[in-house]
């Protein structure tokens, strides 16, 4: 389980400060896919990467599985980011390496043994199917295959959460769709906690099974997935659901993409 407690950030600057998080509390129940939302600047990415202090907040506590990480020093959060995988919007891969190469990099960097770094890997590449790749590089491969290796290097040390920062946005509809069937599929297989942070709501409807909305640093809404699209409370969240509807019927009307 994850579990938020008073978390706040703020980001200054000689002119200007700005509330990114504003006692943030939250729990995520272990095994779900959780999906945050809210419009851009809402503090979405802040949120996510406080959970493995990418970004350290300015007070509050995380606790994941028990272990409070904003409370380790260097050496013991590196350790605890080993069960923290995270994957991102621009992939974030070598582009010097192979599809072998950028998998097997974390497991390189915590001193695994090679024989258990191959089998490792070809062990994820094969949940993520991509076992015909392994010696491509980047630039070879598309935005989803890309994708699948940055999901496939960030399983690479078993993690017990998964954290998705806008993980589908740079993605076409087709593909986000296999990505997402990709990721519910590793929810099943490995009773992994996905955290996933997106402003799209059919990723929302088609992924989470709960989820958050953020307004201007606050929590405004939390609950089943289900519940935000039958009966939406908070502004954003009407916002949201009133923007979807409108775009189906302009797409409706149109008779296709209704662009």
């Amino acid at each position: 389980m994850i579990a938020i407690k008073n978390l706040s950030k703020t980001y200054r600057t000689e002119h200007l400060e700005v509330k990114a998080l504003d006692n943030i509390d939250l729990q995520i129940e272990k095994g779900s896919i959780f999906g945050i939302i809210g419009f851009s600047g809402a503090g979405k990415s802040t949120l996510v990467r406080c959970l493995n202090r990418l970004e350290e907040p300015d007070s509050g506590s995380v606790f994941i599985e028990g272990q409070e990480i904003t409370n380790l020093d260097q050496k013991n959060l590196r350790l605890a980011r080993r069960k923290i995988g995270m994957i991102f919007q621009q992939f974030n891969l070598f582009d010097s390496m192979t599809v072998y190469e950028n998998v097997a990099f974390p497991l390189q960097v915590a001193g695994y043994p090679k024989n258990q770094i191959k089998g490792r890997v070809h062990e994820i590449l094969q949940l993520v199917y991509l076992t015909d790749k392994l010696n491509a590089y980047p630039s070879h491969l598309s935005g989803g295959q890309k994708q699948r290796v940055g999901i496939a290097r960030a399983l690479a040390n078993k993690p017990e959460v998964l954290l998705c920062d806008e993980a589908t946005s740079a993605l076409d509809p087709q593909t986000t769709y296999s990505i997402l069937e990709l990721l519910k599929n590793i929810n099943e297989k490995l009773q992994l906690t996905i955290v996933l942070i997106t402003h799209e709501l059919d990723v929302l409807k088609h992924i989470c099974d709960h989820m958050a909305v953020l307004e201007q640093g606050k929590i405004v809404e939390q609950g089943p997935t289900e519940k935000f699209f039958l009966n939406p409370e908070s502004d954003t969240a009407k916002n949201f659901v009133r923007i979807i509807q409108s775009f189906q019927e302009k797409k409706f009307y149109a008779g296709g993409d209704g662009i």
